[in-house]
């Protein structure tokens, strides 16, 4: 018989993680709270606690559920994780490091992905099943045992979080609680493919943090074959939660573009886009598609956009008074940049 696993703290909130240490008194489990925070590697390394407590706790628990079975380093200093999940399940992670040295976390919501989306990776592997807030965390935790702290979460790894947006309101309010690790939420970004009722329900109860739009045109026949949940969350509908979304949580949101070549850099593409983004305080973040092997539409293969027509594009939506901004690729050459994860089988 396969001996029964023992439960993860690490997921759990201050609250359900004193309950689930009573009758220890409610200090007790703010400490291990706390020390989970800071990233501890062992029960016996919570040196406020009684030796026997420590022994009762690795006896009884586990800290993680999850563990690191692969990791792969870019040249720009990217880190990409392969983490084994308890039931054998794979997910990416991604530590991203900018310019100035701010490290961001790309964290994952689902094993595997079902949008389907025609320039992504993730969606090749069909979908297995929704994290837990606990492997949420957990990615946070071992992404950052890699080379210290984190500022930013990026919620953009494998899987719609919006269709996880219950486990993911909890790992969220985790990682933002002050007792514990105390991220900042205006550092929090949440990106989607355009699930609107997703939307609204993320307006109105959170979790707080900004929000991007997987555009990537707004031509609506181009985006229905790209991008499968167009047909059952249309534009119309997606701008109307966006909208709904502004005038209840008072943010700009971001349009996301994956320009590929040929396909939806056309100018039909550059007039759809701004006629999405009319009405809305918004930017436009324009991502070159990332290559990856195997993706085609239409019969052909997918192609990278060249630098002219990337340019050309972004000028032209500046010219109709739109804040544009470029996506610096990170991680291209471990195939962790965006679009590329979903390789761990």
């Amino acid at each position: 018989m396969k001996e029964k696993s023992k439960p993860g703290l690490s997921g759990l909130s201050l609250e359900d993680l004193q309950d689930a240490l009573a009758p220890l008194p409610a200090y007790r489990g703010q400490q291990v709270f706390q020390w989970l925070a800071q990233g501890v590697p062992s029960f016996q390394a919570m040196t406020n606690l009684p030796i026997a407590l420590r022994k009762s706790l690795e006896e009884g628990f586990s800290l993680y559920s999850s563990s690191i079975s692969a990791k792969q380093e870019d040249s720009d200093g990217t880190v990409k994780l392969q983490i084994t999940l308890e039931d054998q399940e794979r997910i990416e992670s991604v530590l991203l490091i900018d310019r100035e040295g701010r490290q961001t976390a790309c964290l994952s919501t689902q094993a595997g992905c079902p949008m389907s989306c025609v320039f992504c990776k993730t969606g090749t592997r069909g979908f297995s099943r929704n994290l837990t807030a606990g492997e949420i965390v957990e990615q946070f935790f071992h992404l950052r045992s890699l080379k210290g702290p984190i500022s930013n979460i990026v919620v953009m790894g494998m899987g719609e979080p919006l269709l996880n947006l219950a486990e993911l309101r909890k790992a969220l309010r985790i990682l933002t609680d002050p007792e514990g690790t105390g991220l900042s939420k205006r550092r929090i970004t949440l990106s989607t493919s355009g699930i609107d009722y997703g939307i609204r329900e993320l307006a109105d109860f959170g979790p707080d943090c900004r929000l991007a739009l997987s555009l990537t045109t707004g031509d609506k026949e181009l985006r229905e074959k790209l991008m499968p949940v167009t047909k059952t969350n249309p534009l119309p509908a997606l701008k109307e939660a966006l909208l709904y979304y502004q005038r209840k949580q008072r943010r700009r949101v971001t349009l996301e573009a994956v320009l590929i070549r040929g396909i939806n850099t056309r100018e039909k593409d550059v007039h759809t886009l701004a006629d999405f983004a009319q009405g809305l305080e918004t930017m436009v973040n324009l991502i070159p598609w990332n290559p990856i092997a195997g993706l085609v539409f239409e019969g052909k293969p997918l192609q990278e956009p060249t630098k002219e027509e990337f340019e050309r594009f972004a000028g032209e939506l500046e010219k109709k008074g739109l804040k544009v901004t470029r996506r610096l690729r990170r991680g291209k050459r471990i195939a962790g940049a965006c679009g590329q994860l979903g390789a761990a089988e």
